[in-house]
C-alpha cells in the first residue's frame, strides 16, 4: 500500500490526524487493538531511545506485528502491513535504564517503512477506519459477541451494556485459539460485520 510521501517525517498530527509518521516497535505476534491497554517492558537500547524520544514528542508508537514465519536472523524483520497505533498513557523509568510503559491502542493503521536516523525503525501510517455493521445486523451481532466473549473469559464482562460490536469483536478475537495468520486476518478486517461473523464462526468451531 503506497501513497505520496509526507513533505517531512515529523511525528506531528496537526495537518492530518488520519496519517503521520511514528516510531515503530516490531513484535512477534503482538496486535494492539483499539482501546486495549498493552503493558511493555522496554530494555533494548534502541527501544529505550525510542521511548525517550516519544516522551519528548507526541508519545505515539506503532506496534507492528512480526509474522510467525519470519526468521530470527532477518534484518530488518518483516512486519505485517496492518498495525496498531498507540499512545503512551503511563511510564516508569527504572534505575537500570529500562522502562515500563502502558500503551493505549488508538486505531488500526496501514503502514510502510519510513526513513529513520535513529537506532529504531519508523513507519509512515494511515488510519484504517472501521466500517460499521449494517443497522439491521448490529444489535444481533453485538448480543452474540457479548455472549461468546463472556463464555470464553468465564466471567461477566465489565463493559457498558451498549458496548459496540467493534470492541466486542476485538475482545473475542483476542480469546480465540487460532494461529497467527488467522489472527492477523481477523485483526486486519476493517468491516466490523465481517470481522464479527468470522470471529463468531471461529468461536463456534472451537467450542
Amino acid at each position: 500500500m503506497h501513497w505520496p510521501p509526507e513533505p517531512d517525517d515529523s511525528d506531528s498530527h496537526a495537518d492530518d490526524p488520519a496519517s503521520g509518521v511514528a516510531p515503530m516497535f516490531p513484535l512477534p505476534g503482538v496486535y494492539l487493538f483499539p482501546q486495549q491497554l498493552l503493558p511493555l517492558n522496554i530494555f533494548e537500547p534502541r527501544y529505550r531511545q525510542m521511548i525517550e524520544d516519544s516522551l519528548d514528542g507526541p508519545g505515539r508508537i506503532v506496534i507492528a506485528p512480526i509474522p510467525d514465519g519470519a526468521r530470527a536472523g532477518d534484518e530488518p524483520r518483516p512486519v505485517r502491513p496492518i498495525a496498531g497505533l498507540g499512545e503512551i498513557v503511563r511510564h516508569e523509568r527504572l534505575p537500570d535504564g529500562r522502562f515500563g510503559i502502558w500503551l493505549l491502542g488508538l486505531q488500526r493503521v496501514a503502514i510502510e517503512e519510513a526513513a529513520s536516523d535513529r537506532l529504531y525503525r519508523r513507519a509512515r501510517w494511515k488510519e484504517v477506519p472501521d466500517l460499521p455493521p449494517r443497522p439491521d445486523d448490529a444489535e444481533s451481532l453485538r448480543l452474540a459477541l457479548r455472549e461468546a466473549t463472556a463464555a470464553k473469559t468465564n466471567h461477566k464482562l465489565e463493559l457498558p451494556e451498549d458496548a459496540p460490536a467493534s470492541v466486542l469483536a476485538d475482545l473475542l478475537v483476542q480469546t480465540l485459539q487460532i494461529d497467527d495468520d488467522e489472527r492477523a486476518e481477523l485483526y486486519s478486517e476493517a468491516d466490523v460485520g465481517a470481522r464479527s461473523r468470522r470471529a463468531l464462526a471461529w468461536y463456534e468451531a472451537g467450542r
